[in-house]
């Protein structure tokens, strides 16, 4: 029988194309498509306005992996250029350095508002709320009321789109682990002296939030993707842009899978394919599967936060020096803004700027479904209303939607992952999930990238040697087997859950 690939890769980010690169060294005959018609990269897409290039949120090429920052130079290997790590935080119409400098966070406070913090810290600890539940209560034991309304409330709800009071503790206790007011004091002091940034760290003591120095395509991470898909498409792989996936199904006598696809003029195509790597919203790939899979209500249960990004263009050379500044005030809507220029100055035309509002939202609020010119117009305001330009230097805007940009975790999303990896491995043992969206798992790039490199070594050894269940957020990996079996969905980035009120 003719097989048209014996791999078939649905989405061209950067899980998808990495799978693709690196099956391609073996084997010509990969498929890929993506949903996009003209550009390939994903969320980590760089996309062109005229004479100026942005990205979907900043993405930051640093990794404790060596495979992955090998693989990075491989496929680029004379664009990348080092840049400083520089952001900020805007609270109360003020700028606070971060990670935080304790001399300018007590100058931007003041006397009394830095004495009031130290008051709420020292009830806190006197009268802790007993067996806190939620992110609210977590944050309130190890900072204080004060500090938790200044320095976590209003930006954690910006981005999640849940109360803080809603959040799980269990999220504040590994995302800010041992951290408490004393240590983040010792930490700024320790940052107000010293002379000089470190040098480019390295090692497994690098902490990701906090690396001071990191590589960047000239040109965004878009010219990575590009460069990757130019090479699958060398070594004879093809990359089928405007496509979705319509129908997928798995015939288990021939075990060959029938894909259907939809193109943007609103025709069909078909193909054949002995192996299907799909880095597509499980959501969306389940209700695509023939016949229905029995878990295809727990993937209906699956939630995801949008984004939206609004480039700004600006008539100036120099605006602020950050890569990205974070919004916690709460007077406005946007909760980032980048510094595109600050990325790489090839990303604007000289003597021009270009800044992305970042706004996270659902695909059914009032954001999502606001026109390009009123979320331009909104932008602008807000971008003037924060003092780091004025309206009048806003020349031109450019509005991305990006939906499902961040899988949700709620109470109930590790029932629902478990009870479909179950189904899905019983039923279409040569179907490979991979990525952010395609484990619904809230990860970086590089892991991104790794969950591809590793599915990519199974399919071409004809057996599974790595589980790709146990990446985790700094690209370590472990061989599959019954010892490491209990570390699977333990080790993604960590994102908030709902309170667990069962358990109140």
């Amino acid at each position: 029988m003719t097989v048209d690939a014996e791999i078939f890769v649905i989405g061209a980010g950067p899980a998808g194309l990495t799978a693709a690169y690196c099956l391609t060294k073996e084997t010509p005959t990969v498929i890929v498509i993506e949903k996009d018609p003209h550009y390939v990269g994903g969320i980590s897409r760089t996309v062109r306005h005229g004479n100026f290039l942005f990205d979907i949120g900043g993405h930051r090429f640093f990794s404790k992996a060596k495979e992955v920052v090998d693989l990075w130079h491989e496929i680029l290997p004379n664009d990348f250029i080092t840049r400083r790590r520089l952001s900020r935080i805007y609270y109360g119409g003020k700028f606070y350095s971060y990670p935080l400098s304790a001399f300018q966070a007590l100058r931007n406070l003041g006397i009394f508002t830095s004495a009031a913090c130290m008051l709420s810290y020292a009830f806190a600890k006197a009268f802790p709320v007993a067996a806190p539940h939620n992110f609210h209560d977590w944050v309130r034991n190890r900072f204080g009321e004060r500090l938790f309304q200044i320095f976590f409330k209003t930006y954690t709800e910006k981005v999640w789109g849940m109360s803080c009071d809603e959040i799980s503790a269990d999220w504040a206790a590994q995302r800010i682990k041992g951290l408490d007011l004393r240590v983040a004091v010792m930490n700024a002091l320790t940052r107000s002296f010293r002379r000089k940034p470190k040098a480019e760290a390295t090692g497994d003591d690098v902490v990701k939030t906090l690396i001071e120095t990191f590589q960047y395509p000239r040109k965004g991470p878009g010219m990575m993707w590009e460069a990757a898909a130019a090479r699958v498409t060398e070594r004879g792989g093809r990359i089928l842009m405007g496509r979705e996936l319509a129908e997928l199904a798995y015939d288990a006598v021939q075990k060959l899978w029938r894909i259907e696809v939809a193109t943007v003029d609103g025709a069909r195509e078909s193909y054949t394919a002995r192996h299907v790597v799909s880095s597509a919203p499980i959501r969306e790939l389940v209700q695509k599967l023939l016949p229905k899979p029995m878990s295809l209500l727990h993937a209906r249960e699956l939630r995801y936060r949008d984004f939206l990004t609004v480039a700004l263009m600006i008539n100036k050379s120099e605006v602020f020096d950050d890569n990205w500044i974070y919004i916690h005030d709460p007077s406005v809507k946007v909760g980032r803004v980048q510094n595109f220029g600050s990325w790489s100055p090839e990303m604007a035309p000289a003597g021009m700027s270009c800044l992305g509002l970042e706004y996270f939202c659902f695909e059914d609020d009032g954001l999502w479904t606001m026109s390009d010119q009123e979320l331009i117009a909104l932008a602008t305001q807000e971008v003037a209303k924060v003092g780091l330009v004025s309206a009048a230097d806003v020349v031109d805007g450019c509005v991305v939607r990006q939906p499902k940009a961040y899988p949700v975790y709620d109470d109930v999303y590790r029932e629902h992952i478990a009870t479909i990896r179950r189904d899905l491995e019983q039923s279409c043992p040569t179907l490979h999930l991979i990525g952010r969206n395609g484990m619904h798992k809230y990860n970086n790039q590089d892991h991104a990238m790794m969950t591809a490199m590793l599915t990519a070594r199974n399919i071409l050894a004809g057996e599974r040697l790595f589980d790709i269940w146990q990446v985790n957020e700094d690209a370590e990996y472990h061989e599959a087997g019954a010892s490491s079996a209990h570390a699977a969905l333990a080790s993604g980035r960590l994102v908030p859950l709902k309170v667990n009120t069962r358990a109140a």
